[in-house]
Order: C-alpha cells, then structure tokens, then sequence
C-alpha cells in the first residue's frame, strides 16, 4: 500500500498545513474504506508502518521515532497532537506521558551523518568523542550575562509587563499600547550564535546568495578537541537544521599549546605566552612554523622558545640562501629547466630529492599530518638544497664555463621556487616575499600550482650514484675534523671502489670537499699503506697520505670506535634477521631492506679493521 512506501522529510511541514494533512493529500484516507486500515488518518497509518505506540503505559520512548531519517519527521505531529489534546481537555499544556523523553540527540541527522561517515574525524578516535556528546545531550543555557554577543531578541513592556520576541525591535507594546520597551540585557551563549557562522557570513538566509551556493558546504574544520561538543557539534546540527546540509565532511582535530612543562596555559599559574610579543621577537613565520613542525592531530604540544629561535633561525638560513642565488643571476636570465643532457649528477640528484618531498608531503597533508610535511620541507631545504647543493653549484658558477654556469644556475632557481611553494602553506610570510624577488614570479605565490610527484624528475640511478660520492666526503671530512687537521691542507687520495663511475664524475666535488689534490681509482689497492689513513663508506675505501698531519694515537682511537660503532649496527641488524618471527611476518620489502644494511655493516666493519690493521 502507499503508506509503506512514503519518503517522510521535513519538506512535508508547509506553512498553514499540519503534516497530517499533509500526508492526507498524498496518501488519502478514503482509498482504505473497506480494509483493516479504514478508520486510521495517514498519520496514524505511518505510526503503524513504524510499529510506534503513542499512548498508555506500554508507549514507545521517543528514541523509537529517530531509528530512522523517515520516522524521525513524525515526531513534531505527535508533540502538537498531544499539546492540542491537553489543551482541548483542560485548556492546560498537560504533561506528555505517553511517551518517555528519552531521546539520542539533539538532532538524529547530526549523528546519522557522523555514524554514515558522511562526516569525518581525524584522527579518527575523536568520533568517539563527539558521539557520547551527542547520545547523552543535556539542556542548554541560552543566555549570558556579556557585554558582546547576541542580544537577546525580547523586550519587556514597562508598563504592563508584557514580553514581546520579535525580530526587529517593536515601537509599541502589543498588549497595552505603550511605547516604554526594554530589550533584555542578556547575550546568546557564544556557541548559539558561533554554531551559524559557517553559512551566516555567507549571505543566509538569502538561500539565492552567491557566496553560500559556491562556498556552502566547505570541505574542513580545523579545531581542538576540547570544543567538539560546544562548536563542532552546534555547528553540525544547526548546518543541518537550516540548510539541510552538514557545513563540512572532515573535522581536522589538533591538540592544545601547553607551557615548556607540560601545563596548561592559564592566569593562576601566570604562565600564558603572548603571541604578539613572540612575534615582535620572532616573527609570524617562526611561531607558525613552530606550532605545526612535529606536531600530530589531535596530540597536545609544548611551547619551547629555542623551538621557536631555531625556526627563525631556518628562515635565516633560508633568506640567505635566496640572496646568494639571486646575488649569481644575471640581469636577463630567464628561468626554466635545461635540457636533461645538460644537467650533472648533482643536479639530477637535487631534482629527485625534491620530487620526491614533494610527492611526500602531498601524501602527509592528504593525511593532516602537517606535522611531517612541514619536517620535510624543512629537511629538505636546510639539509639538501642549503648545506649541500648550493656549496656544490658553487664550483660550477665560477668555472668560467659559461655552459655549466648557466645550468647550476637554473636548476638553483627552480628548485629554490619549488621549495618556496611548499613550504609556504607553514610559512607565508617570507616564502611570498622571497618568491616575489625571483625572475619569472607571478603576482603572488599563493595562486600557484602545488609541486608534484613528476615521474620525469625520478633520476633514481644518478640520485644513488651522488650519495656514494656524498658519503665518501661526509667521511673524509669527519675524519679530517676529529684528526684536527685544517682545511687549507690538501693531500692525494686512492679511493678502493668497484664502481669508480660516480667518484670519476664528481673529482671537482672532491677536490672542493674532501680536499684532494688529485684522485687515482682502483678496484683493489694492494700498494703500501705506510703513512696513510683510510676511511670507509659502503661503497668505497679512501687510502689518503696524511700521517705526518696526524696523531697515530688518536687515529686508532677514533679508528676503534667507528669500528664499535658498524659492529652495533652489525649486531642489531643480524638480530632480526636471526628472529625467524620477524622474518616470516615482516613485509618483504622491509626484510630486504635489513639484509642490505646488514651487508653494508658487513663491508664498512671490514674496511675499518684493515685500516687498523694498517696503522700497526
């Protein structure tokens, strides 16, 4: 019958119509003369679709009217049905005891769409959270006593005492005719008036306004946890009370800014910090950049000022390096990448690198993890881009090759622009000044397309080639630095390797590096150590002529505790391969992984006992 298959909405409640009445023009009560349903209006017929009793004791809690979105829009006929009865009866409002007033919440729809996934939280143990809010709601305190907020639309006639609501102030008194009217001093609570901002400000109730049908729903909320049941859930069910829509699909949670130990902010302990004076101090950037580098939705995080000086500190690091390439540029460059013939190993390993963070952090902030993209980004242009690639350009700039110098030029700029780009979501401020002083920039940095993984930037052959080269400087400079001998003093070197193509591509490096004079490969050195020192990486042996610059002593020493160090990692590594669990369980690719550390452990703890050997 029609009854069983009527889509009940709030739609069906129009104006000068009950939703009875309603009901009897779509499902009339004459087509049932003559069946078991003849005597039922179209409103009881639902209640009996429903199986809901509204009277005597054995009645139905009124969360029984909300197990679904169809049943839940009988519920404000049965509260008039049962107001009009008693009023009928005793020409009182009559206590409503046919049901019990046990409901799931303030509005079914604002938990349906939550428990439907319709509206995400992240991380996603905040659901929990919002859910137990809304199953067990309490009455709400509408007003306060404020001096800012919304006032209160009830005025109170001065001479008859008669309360007048209205939307706009009245002139006059309904009741007596005076004209002496006082609004009520009272505001709304914050959250009443808060919980309508998501469509107020864009044009509502104007249903017609631009804004609200291009901006209206939005997409994410960014919030803490401890206002989920103030905002986050009036914001919801008012959403959907007003528009019929939820004003957003994911609920972005993050965590609260404690002190240096741990407390929460507050007078008493007199332990708030000022964010305007941080910012005189530090700069807008800096404290941005400190509140989300390391952070995790929805964990808490502690104010440390060296957390805040060290970010400065990066945007220094970061103003510099801008200067320095800038300073390189001549007046009619134009920007663009080179051919990829032209670009060197280095450039090829810089361009990977940075495809690679920005591929990453597209993944970390598809995820919210603010917190790891902003550490890449970070990582990638002091560590990469400032420490390594710019001391490597160097070379090439100052060649006197025209070639190269313009190609390290090019590949700075467009990378540094890149960089820009990503990092600017954490630090706006500086990335959009520095991107203005690039050639080629458009009017703000802000309207540019976000980096991406692009396969044609994956040099992974080059990008493996270069670390070889990288580890091999790393380690002759460390031991250089704890042998205490200066850089202006240079020596020869042999370098042990079975794949000398890398080292032989990168002798500029290792002369500007790893201070050689010159370079001789070999794929195993059985000539006389005397006199030398060696260092060792995974993929070559370094044979460098430095005794006379040298303490022996202090070269064993430092000898034995690298050589202490590889048999740790030597030790920890063949742990787990040893553990049969880990071997059977772990993702192969992991157990792969391991077998190579431990085989590169392997081969540096050898080279390192051959150069003890070598020093007697």
């Amino acid at each position: 019958m029609a009854y069983d298959n009527l889509k009940l909405e709030k739609g069906l409640y129009t104006t000068g119509k009950s939703f009875t009445q309603a009901l009897e023009q779509i499902d009339p009560s004459e087509n049932y003369a003559g069946t078991p349903l003849e005597g039922l209006d179209a409103y009881q017929r639902q209640l009996k679709r429903f199986d809901i009793k509204v009277s005597g004791i054995g009645s139905d809690t009124v969360s029984k009217f909300f197990q679904t979105s169809d049943s839940a829009a009988l519920f404000p006929e049965y509260v008039s049905r049962a107001v009009r009865q008693g009023m009928e009866q005793a020409d009182v409002l009559q206590k409503i005891v046919a049901t019990t007033t046990v409901i799931d919440g303030m509005d079914y729809r604002a938990i349906e769409s939550v428990e439907k996934g319709e509206i995400k939280f992240v991380p996603e143990r905040f659901t929990k959270n919002y859910m137990n809010w809304m199953k067990n709601t309490r009455d709400w305190c509408i007003s306060r006593q404020l001096w800012w907020g919304h006032q209160i639309p009830a005025w109170y006639c001065d001479d008859c005492g008669e309360t007048v609501v209205a939307k706009s102030a009245p002139c006059t008194c309904p009741k007596c005719g005076g004209t002496r009217l006082t609004q009520d001093p009272d505001t709304l609570d914050t959250w009443f008036s808060s919980a309508l901002w998501p469509f107020s400000t864009l044009g509502w109730p104007n249903e017609e306004s631009e804004d609200l049908k291009y901006f209206y729903p939005t997409n994410t909320l960014v919030t803490g946890y401890d206002i989920i049941g103030f905002w986050v859930s009036r914001m919801i069910f008012s959403g959907l009370a007003y528009t019929g829509k939820a004003p957003f699909d994911t609920v972005c949670i993050h965590g609260i800014v404690r002190d240096s130990q741990g407390r929460k902010m507050s007078k008493s302990l007199g332990n708030g910090i000022d964010p305007l004076e941080v910012i005189a101090q530090y700069g807008a950037d800096a404290l941005r950049f400190m509140l989300v580098d390391g952070s995790t939705p929805g964990n808490d995080m502690r104010y440390i000022e060296k957390k805040v000086e060290a970010a400065r500190n990066f945007a220094n690091k970061l103003w510099n390096a801008t200067r320095f390439v800038l300073m390189n540029l001549p007046e009619d460059f134009e920007p663009g990448l080179p051919s990829e013939e032209l670009l060197d190993m280095s450039d090829k390993w810089v361009l990977t690198k940075l495809n690679q963070v920005a591929g990453a952090m597209t993944d970390n902030l598809d995820h919210y993890e603010m917190g790891l993209a902003a550490a890449k980004i970070n990582s990638f242009i002091w560590d990469v881009y400032c420490d390594w690639f710019i001391e490597i350009a160097k070379p090439r700039l100052n060649s006197g090759d025209a070639q190269q110098a313009d190609t390290a030029r090019r590949v700075l700029v467009y990378v540094l622009d890149k960089a820009l780009k990503l990092l600017h979501p954490f630090m706006p401020f500086i990335t959009e000044e520095l991107y203005q002083a690039l050639p080629g920039s458009a009017e703000t940095i802000m309207t540019q397309s976000w980096p991406t993984f692009d396969e044609a930037h994956n040099w992974a052959d080059e990008e493996e080639a270069f670390e070889k080269v990288m580890d091999y400087i790393k380690a002759v400079r460390t031991m250089r630095t704890e042998m205490n001998v200066h850089p202006a003093k240079k020596t020869s070197m042999i370098i042990e390797t079975a794949d000398a193509a890398p080292f032989q591509n990168a002798q500029v490096y290792l002369a500007k590096f790893a201070f050689a004079t010159d370079v001789t490969f070999t794929e195993k050195y059985e000539g006389s150590t005397d006199g030398m020192v060696q260092v060792s990486t995974h993929a070559a042996r370094g044979f460098i002529p430095m005794m006379e610059l040298i303490d022996r002593e202090k070269e064993l020493a430092r000898l034995n505790k690298e050589k202490a160090k590889a048999e740790k990692e030597m030790a920890m590594f063949g742990n787990q391969l040893n553990n049969p669990k880990f071997v059977e369980r772990a993702p192969a690719a992991l157990v792969e992984e391991i077998r190579a550390k431990f085989a590169k452990s392997q081969d540096k703890l050898a080279n390192i006992e051959q150069s003890i050997k070598a020093l007697g």
